[in-house]
């Protein structure tokens, strides 16, 4: 098979597997399992424990003693393993601890898997710069083909996105991938001398950047609204066919009956998006960027707040479409202006550090504070609850944020 083709049918995998379960899982949770705010927010905070050491841990691994596309099998079958371990519990403590040792390997295996093909497209003479995301992004077709798949699929009258078998599909999804990963073209491990250090793969090296003002400001602020990232992951599903779903005007409406598809406009939008930032960042600098991001987050908590799935489906609608600036204009944006703040020496770490600060801290904390203020405040009141700590970090960071806008120092930077 083509280099492109295989390697495209690993991150078509690789996402897929994400997406049969993220966005569907909260509902499930929250509707036949019953689970309160809370408890569903500690599934998502997983995620973010996962990220603080997990990637690091295993890029040590991948770097000094297994090759990248055998650990990424490996990690793989156990996360399908476990996954399918989870799928028949319906008791909070088991349930939570196979999820989270499916999460403990499935995190490091996005790492892993762009390891893999930057790997082999390097060998094979490509500009992985100008390759791999056209490649990258059938990622994000899996993610939503996944999500519609779970939204459709049926057995004996039980949607896939409403009960377990979410999490089988998750599982045999993963088996084959971890299977696939086997075949990929080899990656070389290097001696310890040669390898990054400990400190250098869990980022921690990156922490002298906290020295500087603007630096730690940036990365107050990345955590703060790394918090924001998995509160519609966790709820919207939950909230449009659970919430609307008890209301008998809406239980019929689209929303209600495939929310899995209303949401994966998100997805959609997240995919053009990517496509705006070097224009926004070259005309309006980081800045200004993250403020649209910080606006944009405001817009989509507000939006589902105010819409419904009847005659205000419109609002629902573009709180999706408004998530792809929210999304992208904060985490790619964000990379960028790390990579080109910070010194060759100590980049990767300082990367590493941005995914500690947004994906792991922010994301583990605003899991179970976001479950704190659904179970306090209930639906729709939590979506305006949310809106209105966005707006406070918004208006929060433009104060405190310096920055002088160089156009030509992000030129440089999208050039590379």
């Amino acid at each position: 098979m083509n280099l492109k083709l295989r390697l495209i049918l690993m991150n078509f995998l690789q996402y897929a597997i994400w997406g049969a379960w993220l966005i569907s899982l909260g509902a499930y949770l929250g509707g036949k399992l019953n689970f309160s705010g809370v408890q569903i927010g500690s599934f998502f905070a997983t995620m973010g424990i996962a990220s603080l050491f997990m990637p690091g841990l295993l890029g040590i691994v991948a770097d000094r003693f297994i090759p990248a596309e055998k650990l990424l099998g490996v990690c793989h079958l156990l996360g399908a393993t476990f996954l399918f371990l989870a799928a028949p519990q319906t008791e909070y403590a088991m349930l939570y601890t196979y999820i989270l040792l499916a999460v403990f390997f499935y995190m490091p295996t996005i790492a892993l898997s762009n390891a893999v093909a930057y790997n082999a497209l390097e060998k094979a003479g490509y500009d992985t710069v100008k390759t791999f995301p056209p490649i990258r992004i059938w990622g994000t077709i899996g993610f939503i083909g996944s999500m519609i798949a779970v939204d459709l699929l049926r057995i004996d009258g039980m949607k896939f996105s409403l009960s377990a078998y979410q999490l089988y599909f998750a599982a045999v999804l993963s088996f084959i991938l971890g299977v696939y990963s086997f075949t990929l073209p080899k990656c070389p491990t290097s001696t310890a001398d040669e390898s990054r250090s400990w400190v250098d793969n869990f980022g921690l090296r990156a922490f002298a950047l906290f020295k500087k003002r603007k630096m730690a400001v940036f990365f107050t602020f990345s955590m703060l609204l790394g918090v924001a990232l998995q509160i519609t992951n966790m709820f919207a599903n939950d909230y449009l066919t659970n919430y609307f779903g008890s209301m008998p005007e809406f239980q019929n409406t689209f929303g209600v009956q495939h929310a899995n598809i209303l949401i994966s406009i998100s997805q959609m939008s997240e995919t053009l998006c990517i496509l705006l930032i070097p224009f926004f960042l070259k005309r309006f600098g980081i800045k200004k960027v993250m403020l649209i991001s910080m606006f944009a987050w405001i817009l989509r908590f507000g939006l589902l707040g105010m819409g419904d799935p009847g005659g205000g489906v419109w609002m629902l609608v573009l709180s999706m479409i408004v998530y792809g600036v929210a999304f992208d204009f904060f985490n790619i944006s964000g990379s960028l202006f790390v990579e080109q703040e910070t010194s060759p020496k100590i980049r990767s770490s300082a990367q590493g550090l941005f995914m500690i600060m947004t994906n792991g801290f922010g994301a583990f904390f605003g899991s179970y504070a976001a479950g704190q203020v659904v179970d306090m405040v209930g639906w729709p009141n939590a979506w305006f609850v949310f809106t209105g700590y966005s707006a406070v970090v918004m208006v929060l960071f433009a104060i405190l944020f310096k920055y002088k806008h160089d156009p030509m120092k992000i030129e440089r930077q999208l050039a590379k």
